[in-house]
């Protein structure tokens, strides 16, 4: 006898198990469902097997071959350029069933006895037998009644709640004789539910159901398919295992490692060549497959993972399907009901919630928190924005392609017609994808004006300047030389509230892109004598006779940045001595030792050439480092504090902006002048924002960030600051090294550890339980302040990393230290006990 195996369509209520895959060849227990179908035909000898393909037809064929393997002889019949339903497909073939046949359903596991049904059509004289069996809830299947003695008297193809009359359902396998065949027409798509078995109904045909007894589940969606994997484990249903039962309800492959301190509760199942690390535990229901490798201290309750999925350490995973060779890092979740997409990566601490379906090939940023479904796109983000805009590896994480999308999305939330200018430093990298920026732009409607190379203090000056609505300025990270940044201004030049982040990350992610008609598509200019507006705006606000008059010789190396290409010009109009250092604009600008390596060699030039100070510029002309005089360097929180003096001394009872975890010295020095500090978050745009906002500021910023000088624009300028110095050190009759040494002595220290992003919220809420409200600042972290002194600690969550910093200040170095080691100890503590489940005491 022969047997029909159905292998249906792409299975889109599967997805993304389907997405490459026909439903026949979906894994249960590690084998394709394909082959405990064989298998259950070969036990009642039915050994020859046509399977009808149209879904990716190769991977079948490529598995079962002629079938030698498997013990069966297998023939395959492709629907080439239409599906044509389980009954076309069947006559399809019509010239291989010359005799009475089975048809099989290819998704549905169960273990009918197939030979008793076949007992039963032969003998009711039958031309058609459907097996039966009953069903708790027959809305998805093909509701039927039969008469006493089995013959069919009604059905109904899956029916609504309403129509329920038996809770006997199709169950996808039938006996047929040949001759039915001819009821179906040539190359037409039809059903045996729908068409024939109506139509043999209608003629009077001999039409019987077999009610069998035994397992039965239809693999359609995704729940029935973890049910399936779960019962045939617990020996529900009769299938054959693949690897040796080692101990009762625990089958393991071969060549398969377990550490000896793993441990592992029946039933589970552990394929070939697998690595099972220390201290992992498998609970029961745990499926895993080939070549799969779990890290150390995972949990794997009930997860079912395909073969060659690498799982790191700590994972945990709750009744979830991961797909073949898919990657899932360091303490990741993934929960009930989740699936991970063929050939993706979930990074590390990572959420996946429950029910999430991840398409193949997508990539799960660290530390998001994914409650949707990835479908498009190649990345779930935590966010778009970080700390300061957008970043990512140049040219892998920002793409041509996710620029033109990220300006698109930009340009969707702005007016039609609307105008931005769009800026960059001068890499090639950068050029790319500004491009790509402003093709997205246009194509939502948005004008650019393309200011091209320049340097992103010019950039913020001329968004007043030109009337624009925003503006996009693309460089180089300051502090990572592989990585891009991308930051978004808004009309007065400083950088977009965190509102419009998220509503720009809101039509990003839902692919909400406005595609305006051709007539409506953005035009593009690019603005002529930018530098010479930008150094009017400098005269503006300089006491010009008193550069003029400096006599001061500045050394300045700019590090190989663009704005080298500008400052030049300004000094020289003030008839100051600049010696130039690293002007070329062809090489990348340094970092790390290469940067302390230039500092250090600016420090030799300016002491050889008894020069007034030495500047570095960098982050694109929006961040200095000072030399003094003596060739020594100033920078930091020293930096800070000495820029705040010297405004101070210039404009008494004025005010400062600075973040919060800024040195004390700051206070300090207000007080000397009966000026005023105002802290704010640890971020650039709430310095920008503070400064625009607040009346009498003549400073904001920090030593590693920046300068802000409120008077000529609200954002970091490195540029603006050398020439106010120059002016100042003028006035006042100082020099760098005179009033270095008149700051305050304050001991300021930081460390930064590993927070798991979701014990973050919890370490916050109990420092700020465990301490006396006056003595909590909840600016931006947990500041702990000492009311009689300026000893302080600063616990502050990281904007952009599963990160904690700890900032620790005083006037007494040993309270630094006995502070910062005691608050490392109780953080790490804290974030051990939590992720333990343990409720902490500090």
């Amino acid at each position: 006898m022969r047997a029909v195996l159905m292998a249906g369509g792409a299975g889109t209520r599967l997805r993304p198990l389907t997405c490459d895959l026909p439903k026949p060849m979906v894994p249960v227990l590690n084998r394709p469902i394909a082959e405990h179908i064989i298998n259950l035909l070969k036990r009642h000898r039915i050994t020859e097997v046509i399977a009808t393909l149209h879904y990716v037809p190769d991977i079948m064929r490529d598995y079962f071959q002629d079938g030698h393997e498997f013990g069966v002889k297998m023939h395959y019949a492709v629907e080439e350029e239409q599906p044509l339903g389980t009954a076309g497909c069947v006559k399809n073939v019509e010239e291989l069933l010359t005799e009475t046949f089975v048809v099989i359903s290819g998704d549905s596991i169960t273990d009918f006895d197939l030979a008793a049904a076949i007992a039963f059509h032969r003998e009711k004289g039958s031309k058609a037998t459907l097996v039966l069996t009953r069903v708790p809830n027959p809305v998805e299947f093909g509701v039927v009644i039969t008469e006493e003695n089995g013959q069919i008297s009604r059905f109904l193809e899956k029916p609504s709640t309403s129509e329920i009359f038996s809770d006997t359902v199709n169950t996808g396998t039938y006996i047929l004789e040949p001759e039915v065949l001819k009821y179906l027409p040539e190359n037409e798509e039809c059903d045996f539910s729908k068409d024939l078995f109506p139509l043999l109904l209608d003629r009077g045909e001999p039409m019987y159901g077999y009610i069998a007894d035994g397992y039965w589940c239809d693999v359609g969606h995704l729940d029935a398919y973890r049910k399936a994997q779960y019962d045939a484990l617990a020996r529900k249903v009769h299938v054959e295992y693949s690897y040796e039962e080692r101990s009762p309800g625990i089958w393991i492959g071969h060549n398969t490692f377990i550490d000896d301190s793993a441990t592992i509760s029946p039933p589970a199942m552990i394929g070939d060549n697998c690595r099972i690390g220390a201290r992992v535990h498998i609970e029961p229901g745990t499926v895993i497959g080939d070549n799969v490798t779990v890290g150390a201290d995972s949990d794997l309750k009930r997860p079912i993972l395909w073969n060659g999925v690498v799982l790191g350490d700590e994972v945990q995973l709750r009744a979830c399907t991961v797909v073949r060779g898919s990657r899932v890092d360091r303490r990741a979740h993934i929960l009930e009901g989740a699936v991970v997409g063929a050939l993706s990566t979930v990074e590390e601490e990572a959420h996946i919630g429950t029910g999430v379906r991840i398409w193949p090939n997508k990539r799960i940023e660290a530390g998001a928190i994914v409650n949707i479904n990835l479908i498009w796109g190649s990345t779930a983000q935590r966010n778009l924005f970080g700390q300061r805009g957008v970043s990512g590896l140049a040219n892998i994480d920002i793409t041509p392609e996710f620029a033109v999308k990220l300006g698109a999305a930009y340009g969707s939330t702005l007016k039609i017609g609307s105008m931005v200018l769009v800026s960059r430093d001068q890499r090639s990298v950068s050029r790319m994808v500004s491009r790509s920026l402003i093709a997205g732009l246009m194509s939502a409607g948005i004008g650019v004006q393309n200011l091209q190379a320049t340097a992103i203090p010019i950039a913020r000056t001329m968004a007043n300047i030109l009337d624009v609505e925003g503006g996009i300025h693309v460089r180089l990270h300051p502090e990572r030389s592989d990585h891009l940044l991308i930051e978004f201004l808004d009309s007065q030049g400083i950088n977009i509230s965190k509102a419009k982040e998220k509503k720009i990350e809101g039509v990003y992610f839902k692919e909400d892109l406005r595609r305006v008609a051709i007539a409506e598509i953005g035009e593009m200019s690019c603005p002529a004598q930018i530098i010479e507006q930008y150094s009017q705006r400098f005269e503006d606000h300089l006491n010009i006779g008193a550069l003029m008059n400096s006599g001061s010789k500045v050394v300045i190396d700019y590090a190989y940045a663009v704005s080298g290409a500008v400052l030049p010009t300004i000094l020289n109009k003030f008839s100051c001595d600049a010696v130039v250092l690293n002007a070329s604009l062809k090489q990348n600008s340094p970092v790390g030792q290469e940067k302390e390596s230039l500092l250090l060699q600016l420090g030799h030039v300016v002491e050889a050439l008894r020069a007034s100070m030495g500047v570095q510029v960098a982050a694109n002309g929006e961040q200095l480092t000072l030399v003094d005089e003596s060739g020594l360097s100033i920078y930091g929180e020293r930096l800070t504090a000495l820029l705040t003096s010297i405004l101070f001394t210039a404009s008494p009872r004025s005010s400062v902006v600075v973040p919060i975890y800024a040195s004390s010295a700051v206070e300090q020095i207000a007080r000397r002048h009966d000026g005023h500090v105002i802290r704010t978050k640890a971020n650039p745009t709430a310095l920008m924002e503070a400064c625009r906002n607040n009346p009498h500021v003549v400073l904001g910023g920090s030593g590693d960030m920046g300068f802000i000088f409120p008077e000529l624009h609200p954002g970091f300028d490195a540029m603006f600051t050398i020439a106010k110095l120059i002016e100042m050190l003028t006035i006042q009759e100082r020099s760098l090294g005179q009033i270095r040494a008149e700051l305050p002595i304050i001991f300021h220290k930081s460390y930064t550890m590993r927070c798991p992003w979701r014990v973050k919220g919890a370490l916050m809420r109990h420092l700020v339980e465990i301490h006396e409200s006056d003595r909590l600042v909840l600016i931006d972290g947990v500041k702990i302040i000492d009311p009689v002194s300026d000893n302080w600690v600063l616990v502050l969550p990281d904007a952009g990393e599963p990160l904690v910093h700890i900032y620790v200040n005083s006037e007494s170095r040993e309270w630094v230290e006995e502070s910062l080691r005691d608050y490392r100890h109780k953080v790490q503590s804290f974030i051990e006990r939590e992720q333990n489940g343990d409720m902490p005491e500090f």
